[in-house]
């Protein structure tokens, strides 16, 4: 089958389903180790990065309870309140326009997400 010189696209996307379960909890050891010392994570794990006492203490939330602290992020604060790299850009969410806080990383990889989908889609 043709890809079109997108094998190494595909290749990554084979690669991150196959063992699934493994790269989640390698994603959350890493996000746990970086983000434990943020202003919102310290409230829940209190500087810990045990998985079991994420899923027990850290509540699943809305926009709206975590927008006082995206608020404090568009208006400059520059201290580890919800991430603990610089915010490059603020995005939306889609609909109604809403700031999302954006580190560099995650924009690198939406660029090569958003490449995949569009190859795929736009043949």
């Amino acid at each position: 089958m043709a890809t079109n010189g997108y094998e190494g696209g595909l290749k990554t996307i084979e690669e991150l389903t196959t063992n699934a379960k493994q790269i989640q909890d390698e994603v959350l050891r890493e996000i746990l180790s970086r983000y434990t010392g943020t202003e919102y994570l310290k409230g829940f794990l209190h500087g810990r990065t045990k998985k079991q006492l994420f899923k027990k203490n850290v509540p699943i939330v809305t926009y709206e309870d975590l927008k006082p602290y995206i608020d404090r992020i568009a208006n400059g604060e520059t201290s580890d309140i919800l991430l603990a790299e610089p915010v490059t850009s603020s995005g939306t969410s889609g609909g109604l326009p809403k700031l999302m806080p954006v580190t560099a990383e995650f924009a690198n990889k939406w660029e090569l997400f958003r490449g995949l989908y569009e190859s795929s889609v736009i043949k």
